[in-house]
């Protein structure tokens, strides 16, 4: 009971509270919706505010853009300016150092007597010049050669003398008048640059010189006479080495062909020693190409019907081999032969068989063998070998094999 009256007083003081709180609630309400209006307002004039300085923003990003691109286009004018006066001065400077190895005139000096204040001198016109040369010359070589055409009479000789003099006097008269003459017209560069470029035309219309020529055609003269020379030796020393590779491929041909017929009937002899019973030939794959051919070895062992070699046992494959060894050891003698164990993988029976071949091959030759079988040592003459002693040294022995007669 005094539980449920206490918490009939607590409803009472909630209940009392909630009511005091839900008459609060317009007012406090009606204050939100005021500030909520006020903040709405507030919003859009800061959206506004925003907008504007957007825009502004853009406009001052634009004028950044346009201001960077003119300081880029004047930053590359000023460079191509840089680059223009760089290259300015080093033209002047090869100019001037051009000018002081080819005529030795410095730059005070080319200034003061060649400098856009000075007059520019009168030259005669090249057309008329070439022609006054001409007819100098002309006259020169009429004087130099009297001996040309019908000989000269006293009145032509007189009519000579006359034009000669006259033509004395107009060259001295021309050489006063010019002397006399001002001293040229004022420096106009547009006219200047005009008559350099023709200048320059004329030039490149007379091509380059070489002063040089006539004694550069002469040692080309010689280089070509004597690289025919030798094109000629080579020539001939190749048909000469033609002829030798020919005459060498012949005798070739011949020393294989009569050393194979030699190896092949040797062959037919060794090949029954060791495969008793058996047949084995050897043949020419290209008998038309002595120097390309190839060997065929056909191998029959008795009882057996093979068709390749590889289809042999391993001892049958190295007595087949040893048998073309010994073959050309026969056909072809040397004095001494070194053999290195072929017949380790070989039974007794087999061993027979080629210490009768090792047999045959020492009558005309010496044989030095490697060997681990007993058998193959009785059959030796000498005998050596590597033994260790007491002390842990190896030393090499020796030891001849007496034979009873």
């Amino acid at each position: 009971a005094e539980e449920a009256a206490r918490r009939s007083v607590l409803r009472a003081r909630q209940v009392a509270r909630a009511e005091r709180v839900a008459g609060a609630l317009p007012a406090v309400i009606d204050a939100c919706d005021r500030s909520l209006a006020e903040a709405r307002l507030a919003q859009q004039a800061a959206e506004q505010e925003r907008a504007r300085h957007s825009q502004e923003l853009t406009l001052l990003r634009s004028e950044e853009s346009e201001l960077r691109q003119r300081l880029q286009s004047l930053t590359e004018r000023v460079h191509g300016a840089e680059l223009k006066s760089y290259e300015r001065k080093l033209q002047l400077s090869s100019l001037l150092e051009r000018s002081g190895t080819e005529l030795g005139l410095v730059e005070e000096v080319l200034i003061a007597e060649y400098g856009p204040d000075q007059p520019i001198p009168e030259l005669p016109d090249p057309a008329e010049a070439a022609a006054g040369d001409a007819g100098d010359g002309d006259d020169a070589n009429a004087e130099d050669d009297p001996d040309e055409g019908a000989p000269m009479t006293a009145l032509e000789r007189e009519l000579e003398a006359e034009l000669r003099q006259k033509r004395e006097r107009e060259r001295a008269e021309r050489a006063s008048a010019e002397a006399e003459s001002p001293a040229g017209r004022p420096f106009v560069r547009a006219e200047q640059e005009r008559r350099l470029a023709k200048a320059e035309k004329q030039l490149a219309q007379l091509g380059r010189i070489n002063p040089l020529a006539l004694e550069e055609f002469a040692a080309l003269e010689q280089r070509h006479r004597f690289l025919s020379e030798q094109l000629t030796d080579l020539a001939k020393t190749r048909a000469d080495l033609l002829k030798i590779i020919e005459e060498l491929d012949a005798k070739m041909q011949g020393i294989f062909a009569d050393a194979f017929a030699d190896t092949q009937a040797a062959f037919a002899e060794v090949f029954p020693i060791l495969f008793p019973g058996g047949s084995g030939e050897v043949a020419l794959s290209n008998p038309d190409e002595l120097l390309t051919t190839g060997i065929e070895m056909t191998v029959k062992p008795a009882g057996k019907k093979v068709e390749r070699l590889s289809l042999l046992s391993g001892g049958e494959r190295s007595l087949a081999a040893v048998a073309w060894l010994m073959a050309i050891f026969q056909a072809r003698p040397s004095p001494f032969y070194i053999v290195d164990e072929v017949e380790a993988a070989l039974d007794d029976a087999n061993l027979g068989r080629l210490l009768q071949v090792f047999e045959r091959l020492r009558e005309n030759s010496q044989l030095i063998i490697i060997t681990h079988q007993k058998r193959t040592m009785e059959i030796a003459d000498a005998l050596y070998g590597v033994s260790m002693r007491q002390d842990g040294i190896s030393a090499v022995v020796g030891q001849r094999i007496a034979r009873e007669d």
